[in-house]
């Protein structure tokens, strides 16, 4: 299906000349993917696409004063993208011109988020996939206020409205409207009943073959694949399936250690980071207290920067221990510096010190037979209209 109104290359080519593909991304997480984790995933892999947490368009406008707080990061995190939420045009356009001064690598677009604050009473994130003709207004909105690639990240369906004509249209017409070219597909659809957001990364079935479906009726598209992907041999399988790139969100952050540690050398076939977990350790924590040491009303807690290293040691001797030492140490620590003093004797040095080990086999091929479970191939009501 082709989209000749709105050419592919411009922006993408200028990105894709200073970093490789977004082959493997870390899906933005509310509460999770802040600026400090992001400086330690970058510390274990310098090529995965970190994404910001969503911030809300509303957010950025009105405190226009106080960006930094919200849009700053330090330089090494590229490549990076920008998510934002919103369903007013007039504040997207402003928020997307306030972001662009920082420089983010993609701005993306949540149609996907599927919890009451957003999709319900904030009537955006995957509430906004059942308007596909505003969300097109709204993305060629966005690609006019910033210099660089959009993007739209999407479930693949909400509520009863969850067919795969259904997500095509949707597709389709934002495809069709607007200048987006990527589309990031959460392999569920959005259950908007009042359930929770883990609940919905749950409950609903993972689709795949709508996925590839997408990969087969969109050629001229950018796909990225989400959900149910926890295993880095997973990720290469869908690549060689097909899949553009591959997102990849609780396991990166419940076990980041065994996926983004094989990132680089398994994804992307370049050397790692060399770094031990010692190392990253020391370079977090001279982040760490140069955050502390800044002060002022947007300075953290050190509990807050202790956070993304809860599961740094997942499954390892020791890690009960460190956990343990860690929240107690909170309470009287001042740095990271101390802390890490009083906490790291509970990890034995072959933890700390060791590189990633080899990768442990996945369990059963999550894609197994999707082929054989395609949907029947799209056809727009347009080209329809045209072969009638």
């Amino acid at each position: 299906m082709k989209f000749s109104k709105h050419p592919l290359h411009t922006k993408e080519d200028m990105v894709a000349a200073s970093y490789f593909p977004p082959w493997f991304s870390i899906a933005p997480m509310m509460d999770c993917t802040d600026n400090h984790y992001r400086t330690v995933a970058r510390l274990m892999s310098k090529h995965a696409w970190l994404w910001t947490e969503m911030i809300a368009a509303e957010t950025i406008v009105y405190q226009e004063h106080n960006l930094d707080r919200f849009l700053a990061y330090s330089p090494d995190q590229h490549p990076i993208v920008l998510q934002i939420g919103g369903n007013n045009l007039d504040n997207l356009a402003k928020a997307t011109r306030l972001a662009n001064a920082y420089g983010y690598d993609e701005i993306n677009l949540n149609c996907g988020c599927p919890s009451p604050k957003v999709a319900g009473h904030g009537c955006f994130g995957a509430s906004l996939m059942l308007n596909p003709k505003f969300v097109g207004e709204a993305m060629s909105v966005i690609a006019a206020n910033c210099d660089v690639p959009v993007s739209v990240k999407c479930r693949i369906g909400v509520d009863d409205h969850d067919s795969y004509r259904e997500l095509c249209d949707f597709i389709y017409t934002v495809a069709s409207q607007s200048p987006t070219r990527h589309f990031v597909i959460h392999s569920r659809k959005a259950m908007l009943n009042g359930i929770s957001p883990a609940d919905n990364r749950r409950i609903p079935p993972l689709k795949y073959e709508y996925f590839f479906g997408l990969l087969r009726d969109f050629p001229d598209l950018r796909l990225t694949i989400n959900g149910g992907i926890t295993h880095i041999d997973e990720v290469n399988n869908a690549l060689r399936l097909g899949a553009h790139g591959v997102m990849i969100g609780r396991a990166c952050y419940s076990n980041p250690w065994s996926v983004l540690g094989h990132v680089d050398s398994a994804v992307y076939g370049v050397p790692g980071t060399g770094l031990s977990r010692r190392q990253i350790l020391e370079r977090y924590q001279v982040y760490a207290d140069s955050v502390l040491e800044k002060g002022g009303p947007n300075k953290p807690t050190l509990r807050t920067l202790v956070k993304p290293l809860l599961a740094f040691f997942f499954a390892e001797p020791g890690n009960g221990l460190w956990k343990r030492k860690a929240d107690a140490a909170m309470q009287k620590c001042t740095n990271m510096k101390s802390l890490f003093e009083e906490t790291l004797d509970a990890l034995p040095d072959s933890v700390l010190d060791a590189l990633p080990s080899e990768i442990s086999p996945p369990g059963e091929d999550i894609f197994a037979g999707v082929h054989d479970l395609l949907p029947p191939p799209y056809n727009s009501m347009e080209e329809i209209i045209v072969c009638a």
